[in-house]
């Protein structure tokens, strides 16, 4: 199987030297490619390609003044290395190229490889020899019975273990990013004794990352359990001097539960206890081979750019990733992960409607010299990282390997995270001007949107990009904590956040934020959003600078309402015309304090003092269990607030929700925010507008 791609690209090159002639229409020219294809055919309706690889050499090897389409009849193409298109490859405004599903038919492009020979063993598992496990030439972490995700044989089956101790030092000790690579458990978590050693992982939950860790060694004498590389923060369960959660996978000895399976990396068996009424005689297994499934690859720096291609309608599945040696997954965001479609290089390619699922990676990633590329309508679901990830070239680059102007619109996203649980639905890095809108983002365990990847107030790539009428829900879960369903960092002028719903936010821990403005965020508009059902605040400042919040709905955070961790001597924000409502919780949370300072502001004001580092006005704010004059403003009454300089013409008062409880923040006619200027929000248009994935569904 491993053998299969590069034999099916040779084979296709070795047939160049007879390409058959294409007739071209008044529509362009037309390719077709089934599953049962002979890629020594015609490439006609009547006699297909076999593979899309030949298709791609008669179209760069053809002449054409109009468009180009490759029709892919329904079926599975298995692939077991990614199909590589480069800047031969290309299209023209006039002359597009086209890869796309034959009506009412739904085309697979698999990574994967089909699992058989399976025989009933002891203690109702069945096994599977796989040879090329044995030889060293195939390892997964995935395995999928009849398309549904299956977990590795784990200790703990339900929950966690606790981390005992921590030889390298805690918060209190160390800093938290300390480099760890040992730990104390508690006597029986882990076992020297079980088979294979080397193949367990044990995987860690702690701040906002998942460390995935082998086993080097562990000494029975102490409890102490050393790993073959480093993990970038302490094994404490957050910032606390508790120890951090994790769980033991790949463990033979703890398969033990329906639908749970053990690799055995030296004898290459499979083992596999089926769920309740599966039947391994037909039941379809299938584990990952490729490690993506299409890599664009131009060169940005020498202007050699893939243009105008376009991917419709077709369904990608199944990749297979291992972090490098030394690589823990440390990243915030698990930005190390790669993605099953690759673009480096591209300009005005489109991928539109395809359905993307069980991966082992993230779905899309954009690299350097990604411009103008359009994400449409696409179902993506039950993947190991996030759905999109953008990073392009910084300031001390050429702006030739600048990534920005991509648009992704109308997709849904979720589950998602399902391997690397700290991975984002949308990670934008070092990316301008992107259109993020109307996706749904759900079921991950981490952040929705990502925007920034610069920490503090230096300078930043990330600017201009609009995150807008997104629906971001049920995120978190518990698992990890520092997160939200928006997140932002550092410098980001013109970036604009507006109309999003946003709800359903749960950290393990601190965070399970709405709106997280992180350090330096900074020349951020952020409008017209709804944000309820948080853990912590709807909106969250740990460090910012001029932020302007405005015409926002912030609702029944849990344990905090808006938050702000420091003052610094600038306006953190413009908190205006906004609704906070609530019914638990602190509603100014952490540090809104003032301290007058004083700076230049120009020829002839040679100083100027400032008293206020946040504004707040025209606000209305309700909870319907307390009156204003017992409700603790930062420490201060509601009057006292007020002479202080805050919400002056703001009041306290219904808002007068049609259904706040049942997440219909509509407002009645005579809601009083309509007298301080607040606008009403329209929530029907958000998340996608059209039906996502092929149009054969």
């Amino acid at each position: 199987m491993l053998a299969i791609g590069s034999v099916v690209v040779c084979a296709a090159l070795a047939l160049l030297i007879a390409l058959p002639q294409q007739a071209e229409s008044e529509d362009g020219i037309k390719l077709f490619v089934a599953p049962d294809g002979d890629d020594g055919a015609t490439g006609t309706e009547q006699e297909p390609f076999a593979t899309i690889q030949r298709a791609r050499e008669v179209v760069r090897a053809t002449r054409r003044a109009g468009p180009v389409t490759v029709y892919l009849r329904g079926g599975t193409y298995r692939i077991a290395e990614p199909i590589q298109f480069g800047p031969e490859d290309s299209g023209t405004p006039q002359c597009p190229i086209t890869y796309t599903a034959y009506p009412g038919e739904l085309p697979v492009i698999d990574g994967g490889a089909t699992i058989s020979g399976w025989r009933e063993g002891e203690g109702g598992a069945w096994t599977a020899h796989l040879p090329q496990v044995e030889k060293g030439a195939w390892w997964f972490r995935q395995l999928y019975v009849n398309g549904q995700a299956r977990p590795r044989a784990r200790i703990p089956n339900e929950g966690f273990l606790r981390v005992k101790g921590c030889p390298e030092g805690t918060p209190k000790t160390v800093n938290y990013h300390t480099d760890c690579q040992s730990f104390e458990f508690a006597p029986g978590d882990i076992d020297p004794t079980w088979t294979n050693l080397d193949d367990v992982e044990v995987i860690v939950y702690h701040f906002w990352t998942d460390s995935h860790l082998p086993i080097e060694s562990i000494d029975a004498a102490t409890s102490i359990v050393t790993f073959k590389h480093r993990a970038g923060k302490t094994f404490t369960d957050d910032f606390t001097e508790d120890g951090a959660r994790y769980i033991v996978e790949n463990v033979a000895e703890a398969l033990d539960e329906p639908g749970e399976w053990y690799l055995d990396r030296a004898t290459g068996m499979l083992s596999y206890i089926p769920m309740p009424g599966e039947d391994m005689g037909k039941a379809e297994v299938t584990a990952p081979v490729s490690p993506a499934h299409i890599h664009i690859i131009g060169d940005p720096t020498s202007r050699e750019f893939v243009e105008y291609l376009t991917f419709s309608d077709i369904a990608f599945r199944h990749t297979q990733f291992q972090l490098p040696v030394g690589n823990s997954n440390d990243q915030q965001g698990s930005a190390s992960v790669p993605a099953a479609i690759l673009l480096r290089g591209t300009r005005h390619c489109t991928f539109e409607r395809c359905r993307i699922e069980n991966l082992g990676t993230f779905a899309f990633e954009l690299l350097d010299g990604c411009t103008h590329n359009v994400f449409r309508r696409n179902d993506i679901r039950h993947i190991g990282a996030g759905g999109f990830r953008l990073n392009g070239g910084v300031q001390a680059q050429t702006p030739l390997q600048r990534t920005g102007w991509n648009q992704i619109v109308d997709n849904h996203i979720g589950p998602y995270g399902e391997e690397y649980p700290s991975a984002v639905g949308v990670l934008m890095m070092n990316a301008e001007s992107n259109h993020v809108a109307h996706n749904e983002i759900h079921g991950g365990w981490y952040t929705g949107v990502s925007v920034g990847w610069a920490w503090g107030y230096q300078r930043s790539i990330s600017r201009d990009n609009v995150v807008e009428k997104n629906h971001i829900h049920n995120i978190g879960q518990g698992l990890l904590s520092d997160m939200g369903g928006i997140y932002t960092l550092g410098i980001s002028p013109g970036t604009v956040l507006r109309g999003n719903l946003i709800h359903d936010v749960e950290s393990h821990h601190y965070g399970g934020w709405g709106i997280y403005n992180d350090e330096g965020s900074s020349h951020i508009l952020i409008e017209d959003n709804v944000v309820y059902g948080t853990k912590f605040a709807a909106y969250n400042i740990h460090y910012a600078k001029e932020i302007t919040v405005r015409n926002n709905i912030f609702a029944l955070g849990r344990l905090q309402q808006l938050s702000r961790s420091r003052m610094e001597p600038h306006k953190s924000c413009f908190l205006e015309r906004n609704i906070v409502y609530w019914r638990e919780g602190h509603l100014f949370d952490t540090n809104w304090k003032d301290e007058p300072y004083g700076f230049y502001i120009g020829p002839g004001r040679d100083s100027y003092s400032l008293d206020s580092t946040f504004d707040a006005d025209y606000n209305l704010y309700f909870n319907p269990d307390l009156a204003a004059e017992v409700v603790d403003f930062n420490g201060r009454t509601w009057e006292q607030w007020k002479q202080a300089g805050k919400d002056k013409h703001s009041l306290y008062a219904d808002p007068l929700f049609v259904d706040p409880d049942g997440g219909d923040f509509t407002l009645r006619p005579e809601s009083p925010a309509f007298g301080l200027g607040f606008e009403a929000i329209d929530l029907s248009d958000v998340g996608p507008r059209a039906p996502v994935g092929p149009r054969s569904d």
